[in-house]
């Protein structure tokens, strides 16, 4: 337990030293900021289509955070003979791939957080749909505070620590981004005492940990092809898997009744669409908490399947 508990340590602090790593999370919040002004021209109710966007970005950082995380996790060790040394501790295979796994996860989960209270803050300050309409002046300074913050602490503890900038600075808006939800969940637009206002939703919580489920499932896969394959053909192969993925229904569910090769596609690439409750937005149903479960599961399934053939991958592998 120690040594996979410290493997998941370094993989987490590696995976965050990683420049696409905050380069990413950069561009999601970006993004997140100008998706106001980006779902203001629908000829219906824009604050749906701004959930939409939101989700979608969401959806987009966590699998691309997952992909270019987990791709080099296995075979960048391999590259630069590092792995050598950690197998001759000696740690045992299954224990590195679980260990690997659980470190990008981690990572992902940080990256999946702090994105999740981004969208919240965008969901809470919704679209100016009129000339009446006013900024919610609430999250615009709660947000500025944040950003403001984070990057004078992320400086100083880079100056006086000589702590990595990028890194420091997801950790740092993370709490302080924390902070700033507690008091949104709290306080109205017109800073008022007033919770039963503070624009969260349950739909809102369930399409984050739906994608979350999603995040985990493509980093097991691209776990699992950096065993044998190089960072690039990984990269590749699960950027492949998460388009198949989307649409698998079209692709495969058709023709699942009749085809074998269908039946096997539907088997082996994970459906993505399970994830993804675009529709219910749009109708305003409800996402029962059982789906959430039943969802879960298939995620849990599939991950643990797909681990294992990591191992057993990753047994047979020479690695001097």
């Amino acid at each position: 337990m120690y040594k996979l508990i410290s493997i998941v340590k370094i993989t987490f602090v590696e995976t965050l030293r990683q420049p696409v790593y905050a380069v990413i999370i950069a561009a999601a919040l970006l993004l997140f900021l100008i998706s106001p002004s980006l779902s203001m021209y629908t000829m219906d109710d824009d604050n749906k289509l701004l959930r939409e966007i939101g989700l979608s970005t969401l959806f987009l950082t966590s699998l691309f955070v997952a992909i270019f995380s987990a791709a080099g996790a296995v075979s960048t060790e391999m590259e630069n003979k590092t792995i050598l040394t950690v197998l001759t501790k000696p740690v045992q295979r299954p224990i590195f791939i679980l260990a690997k796994f659980l470190g990008v996860v981690a990572a992902v989960a940080l990256a999946h957080y702090l994105c999740t209270i981004a969208l919240l803050m965008t969901i809470r300050h919704g679209v100016l749909e009129t000339a009446s309409d006013t900024h919610d002046w609430t999250v615009v300074g709660s947000a500025a505070a944040v950003a403001v913050a984070t990057l004078l602490l992320s400086t100083f503890f880079n100056y006086a620590y000589d702590w990595k900038f990028t890194s420091t600075a997801v950790v740092v808006a993370a709490i302080l981004a924390t902070l700033t939800l507690v008091f949104l969940a709290l306080i109205d637009r017109d800073w008022q005492f007033n919770p039963a206002k503070n624009g969260i939703t349950r739909l809102d919580i369930y399409g984050s940990v739906l994608l979350f489920l999603a995040a985990v499932v493509i980093a097991a896969i691209a776990v699992a092809l950096s065993t044998r394959f190089n960072i690039v053909v990984t990269l590749s192969a699960c950027i492949g898997v998460f388009l198949l993925g989307l649409i698998s229904d079209y692709v495969f569910g058709r023709f699942a009744g009749t085809h074998l090769w269908a039946q096997a596609g539907r088997f082996l690439v994970p459906d993505l669409q399970v994830f993804w409750i675009s529709d219910a937005i749009y109708e305003g149903s409800a996402v029962p908490f059982r789906y959430i479960l039943i969802s879960a599961s298939y995620a849990l399934c599939y991950t643990v399947g797909i681990l294992a053939v990591a191992v057993a991958l990753f047994q047979r592998r020479q690695v001097a």
